[in-house]
């Protein structure tokens, strides 16, 4: 099998998309965009590897999008798209195949890639495109001036897959012009580019109604839409301060635990585990294990949400309540939310952290510890 290398070009700054981060950055689903993309080339069984371009600027950006998938340093990328494809095929390990592809053009099926690399065996280079639909106009001020004969036109899509070789030469050789893509570049080597039926959900997210339109294609998929719960509750010992939600906060005892007892992050794991039906925490890190002596809770909820990922799932809420008399959680509320959703690696409208008393009932009530409860909705393909 010949090997094939994915290259994710991800180093522009989406100026039509309107919006303070690169679109490519903003959530889809649960989801980057850019981790959509990557995961979709990952998944793939023909596919060795995946080697994305970046905007150096937006390094902490992508490092959180991608972060616990396997993949080799960034690529910088240049000041246009050519310059950036060039500076990453110039990185690869001289693989035999190499599909680039955009990576706004999060929902690239399986079978689109796969159409790609078998046109490979007989051409140098191709494309995924769609045939074009609509009527053509030609406008001039405002003004219809003629019609354009759709026969034979076509959009084009990516990936655009390529013999390493010759690709790699074509981009060294149109160095310091602006083609449109890499099938442009191809064509001019004068190599033929075969074309490949794309898909129409192979769009790609310009504009945030885009974005949207992308969203509600993701959800149509997900519609085994599930709920679980979870309750855990940890004794006051002595120390000088509490860990909840990830958030340290001082007081005048901790939580006693075999691990670093963050009881909102236990109760928020056994939701996500509840919700897909696959145990709970003690079943995933048992107590009597010495490698969770001390352990930060973050790991239990983090492993939680990726298997909600390999399921091919999202986490679509998470909500918490912390259950005492102190500490008052409301000054670190925010805090919470945000280490929550970084570890859930959910957007942080996604979270909910609340607090509440027994009114000085029970053993919350009598300062003897702290419970939480938790609520997680996960979707799933059906």
């Amino acid at each position: 099998m010949p090997t094939c290398i994915a290259l994710i070009v991800a180093g522009g700054s989406g100026q039509r998309f309107g919006a303070e981060r690169p679109k490519q950055y903003h959530d889809l689903a649960g989801r980057p965009v850019l981790r959509r993309t990557v995961e979709a080339f990952l998944r793939h069984p023909a596919v060795n590897g995946v080697q994305v371009v970046i905007q150096p600027a937006h390094r902490d950006l992508y490092d959180a999008a991608v972060a616990g998938l396997d993949l080799p340093e960034p690529v910088a990328g240049g000041a246009t798209r050519q310059d950036s494809v060039r500076n990453g095929l110039e990185a690869l390990p001289s693989p035999d195949l190499v599909l680039i592809h955009d990576a706004a053009r999060p929902l690239i099926d399986a079978d689109t890639i796969q159409a790609v690399i078998d046109a490979l065996a007989e051409a140098p280079g191709a494309l995924a495109a769609v045939p074009v639909a609509d009527t053509l106009k030609r406008g001039d001020g405002g003004h219809v001036v003629g019609t354009v004969d759709r026969t034979a036109l076509w959009r084009a899509q990516t990936p655009q897959g390529f013999r390493y070789p010759e690709i790699l030469a074509a981009h060294r050789d149109a160095s310091g012009l602006d083609l449109t893509d890499d099938a442009a570049v191809a064509e001019r080597a004068g190599l033929q580019v075969r074309l490949v039926h794309g898909n129409e959900e192979n769009f790609k997210v310009t504009t945030q109604d885009d974005l949207i339109r992308a969203e509600r294609l993701v959800l149509q998929s997900l519609w085994d839409v599930r709920t679980g719960t979870g309750f855990d509750v940890h004794r006051f010992t002595e120390g000088d301060a509490v860990v909840l939600c990830g958030i340290r906060v001082p007081h005048t005892h901790r939580l006693e635990g075999h691990s670093d007892a963050d009881v909102g992050l236990h109760a928020l794991t056994d939701a996500i585990l509840g919700a897909i039906g696959d145990g709970d925490i003690g079943s995933h890190f048992p107590p009597s294990d010495p490698r969770w002596r001390g352990a930060d809770s973050g790991r239990f909820l983090q492993h939680a949400a990726e298997l909600v990922r390999e399921r091919g799932g999202v986490i679509a809420h998470a909500d918490v309540t912390l259950i005492c008399e102190r500490p008052k959680v409301g000054p670190h509320r925010a805090a919470m939310v945000a280490r929550v959703a970084e570890l859930l690696g959910i957007a942080a409208n996604r979270v909910s952290v609340k607090a509440t008393t027994t009114e000085r009932l029970g053993f919350t009530g009598r300062g003897e510890g702290i419970a939480a409860q938790a609520v997680a909705t996960v979707r799933l393909p059906g």
